[in-house]
């Protein structure tokens, strides 16, 4: 039986045991556990006993697909270079992959055909192990799927060296091609936005519902931000006087760790954007109202807070609410985000996610609307509006303008009559 022992590492418990690796020395691995002492002793009893049923799962004949997943996950990922927010995307990735038959398979068997057959599938689509259809994936999410299982098997290859060459490099991403339908009487799609009289009946409703989501659909609407970055907005980042606001942190989930994380935007970069008089007085009122329920709410009124944590030399932000009553630990570092429920906890993206999904039921016209469908408004309207391009990447905090352009640029018909129609000056001329 593999030896194992738990210790506690600042609030959270870790177990590790002993394993033989490839060449049958015993080496020990360490993985994190819970914040309480009983809960890790339990996973650590499980994990051993899931080792013994394998058989020494670490030689290198025994391990599958997965196995070669979950230890490159904690031995070359998470140790890395790459942000929280890629490895936590990497990870996510992992674990839809493990879902599929091809993470049972013996790493030693696989091959560039297996791979390939499975890449397709997430290509073109097909039918899953259960019989359900699978839907064909967009680029981004492909592109996942195979940085995922590139780095996996390069890993394998060395520096574990648990086989003699990578088959995903014959790997060939297919991309279903597009028909061009000649004789359709159906337009071009154009990028799904909201009207300014559908936004009205958004807000109206959740006006009526008073509803806390209401704040983070308002601002992004007037700035175009990102969810994330939106819930992770605080007073401090606002000038109302200016009237500017700076984009400096997103707030998320991470899945992998089960925590809500302040973490850098999309593109580790800071932005300001300036927002109009509307979005001004939204925000004195949303200010003026939270200092009212801090009085109504008194001691049941909570308080935001973010602790940094450190896991295999990588820092987490973790951000925690507490009633006026609780003791503060020490290592809590006050944040006063923007986006709140009226007890003052933080609103999350997954819970303004949900009211968005719930929209799509209770406001006609809404039936596909989806948070990002502001961002595609907000950029569309200036765009239509005649802003400049190059102005709309950086208010976007796109990395090239070609890609504010290639999302967006259709967006509008308006906008394009309006362009069509500069030519009847040019011949009035």
């Amino acid at each position: 039986m593999a030896k194992g022992s738990v210790r506690k590492k600042g609030k959270k418990w870790y177990y590790r045991f002993y394993v033989e690796n490839e060449s049958g020395k015993l080496v020990q691995r360490e993985f994190v556990g819970t914040e309480s002492k009983s809960e890790t002793e339990a996973m650590l009893r499980k994990a051993m006993e899931d080792y013994e049923e394998k058989k020494f799962v670490a030689k290198s004949e025994n391990i599958t697909v997965g196995d070669l997943l979950d230890i490159w996950v904690e031995e070359e990922l998470k140790p890395g270079n790459l942000s929280n927010g890629t490895v936590m995307s990497y990870v996510g990735t992992v674990t839809r992959i493990k879902k599929h038959p091809i993470a049972q398979r013996k790493l030693k068997t696989v091959t560039a055909d297996h791979l390939q057959a499975y890449m397709d599938m997430l290509s073109f689509g097909g039918k899953n192990p259960d019989g359900t259809t699978a839907k064909a994936l967009s680029k981004g999410y492909i592109r996942l799927f195979s940085a995922v299982l590139q780095g996996a098997f390069r890993f394998a290859v060395f520096p574990k060296k648990l086989i003699t060459f990578n088959p995903m490099q014959y790997v060939v991403w297919r991309q279903k091609k597009n028909v061009i339908e000649l004789f359709s009487d159906v337009n071009e799609a154009a990028t799904p936005t909201v009207t300014h009289k559908q936004y009205l009946k958004l807000t109206e409703y959740l006006k009526a519902k008073q509803n806390p989501a209401l704040l983070p659909i308002q601002i992004a609407y007037y700035t175009g931000l990102r969810i994330g970055e939106v819930c992770g907005l605080t007073w401090s980042d606002i000038n109302l006087d200016e009237q500017y606001l700076t984009v400096r942190r997103s707030l998320r989930y991470n899945g992998d760790r089960h925590k809500f994380e302040i973490g850098t935007t999309k593109r580790n970069k800071t932005r300001t954007v300036d927002f109009c008089d509307t979005l001004a007085n939204i925000l004195r009122q949303a200010k003026a109202e939270q200092e009212k329920n801090a009085k109504d709410y008194g001691e049941l009124y909570s308080r935001n807070f973010y602790v940094e944590v450190t896991e295999k030399d990588r820092q987490y932000y973790e951000v925690y609410s507490l009633s006026s009553t609780e003791e503060v630990p020490d290592s809590y570092k006050p944040i006063n985000l923007v986006c709140l429920r009226p007890d003052g906890t933080y609103e999350s993206p997954s819970t303004v996610g949900t009211v968005c999904r719930a929209i799509r039921k209770k406001v006609e016209g809404l039936e596909n609307f989806h948070f990002h469908m502001l961002r595609h408004t907000f950029t569309s309207n200036l765009l239509s509006g005649g802003a400049a391009p190059k102005d709309v990447q950086e208010l976007l905090g796109h990395s090239d303008v070609s890609t504010t352009m290639n999302i967006y640029a259709h967006a509008s018909r308006e906008a394009k009559r309006t362009s069509a129609r500069l030519l009847d000056k040019v011949v009035g001329e």
